[in-house]
């Protein structure tokens, strides 16, 4: 069984991106520019704006930040959109979710320039990911992918199921499993809350995507010997023990599933410390121009 490093990955990937912004800039060129809009005050939201700043720092990329207070209307957001998708020193932003409840997310996401959207939202984005084209594609999946190729894990012909079916995880990761490439060129089942027989679906992959938000979801009785087990989720469960007085459990019974895995991800330090160094890929890309 091997435990897959997110966060010593994570740390390779940033050191690549710090060495070629480090080269772009040596020519004299702008370094890229990532900016984030966030509407109120959530802390959640605000730790991952501050660990995006530091990792933008640490990489050689500019950070910025537009802060709003939740009574900001639609068509004023709608409008401070429309300033970053005319910003030619700005190469991508991220809208942080959720928005408050007044305003039409899906109406803000598609008023994103595509070329900007390195979240990998938009429509025409996710459009273009599906039949294979190159876009910009929604992080955590993307680092989940990147997780698989730098771990040599084999996916061709492999039976991959996908646990959840979310916008942000769930379907991107399911389509560019099947995509042909490597990795990908999997055969992908999608379980969701309306799946029977999940567990018998579940022992029979390969590979096993687990994006429910479910804590402890996917136990030893559900994973079949020498499957790979990826573990997306981070919900916050109670731990007196602990001084924050919780912990962040994963969807995954780690530590009974962990003895049958070949590979598996922790939580945290699997898949979560991937997320923002794809987020910051999608920058360099769209500031060179790439898709």
């Amino acid at each position: 069984m091997t435990i897959i490093d997110g966060k010593a990955t994570a740390a390779g990937i940033k050191a690549e991106i710090a060495a070629e912004v480090a080269e772009m800039t040596a020519r004299g060129e702008r370094p890229p520019h990532l900016s984030a809009i966030l509407v109120g005050h959530d802390g959640g939201s605000e730790s991952y704006m501050a660990s995006k700043a530091k990792a933008c720092e640490a990489c050689g990329i500019r950070s910025s930040l537009r802060r709003f207070d939740p009574s900001i209307t639609e068509e004023e957001l709608l409008a401070e959109i429309k300033k970053l998708n005319e910003d030619p020193e700005v190469d991508g932003y991220i809208i942080q979710l959720p928005l408050p409840k007044h305003i039409d997310e899906q109406r803000v996401t598609e008023a994103v320039d595509y070329r900007k959207d390195v979240d990998g939202f938009h429509p025409i984005n996710v459009g273009r990911m599906t039949i294979g084209l190159p876009a910009f594609k929604p992080a955590t999946p993307s680092g989940i992918m990147e997780l698989l190729k730098r771990y040599n894990i084999e996916t061709r012909g492999k039976h991959a199921v996908v646990l959840g079916r979310s916008n942000i995880v769930g379907k991107p990761i399911a389509s560019m499993l099947m995509q042909k490439g490597n990795p990908g060129n999997c055969t992908v089942t999608v379980c969701h809350s309306a799946t029977p027989d999940i567990k018998e679906k579940c022992r029979e992959a390969d590979i096993i995507i687990a994006a429910l938000g479910q804590p402890g979801f996917v136990t030893a009785d559900m994973v079949k010997p020498g499957a790979v087990v990826i573990d997306v989720g981070t919900t916050r469960v109670p731990d007196p023990s602990r001084k924050s007085g919780f912990r962040l459990c994963g969807d995954v019974d780690f530590e009974n599933v962990a003895p049958l895995a070949s590979y598996i991800t922790p939580v945290p330090g699997g898949v979560g410390p991937m997320t923002i160094c794809s987020l910051l890929q999608n920058t360099l890309k769209s500031r060179k121009g790439e898709m």
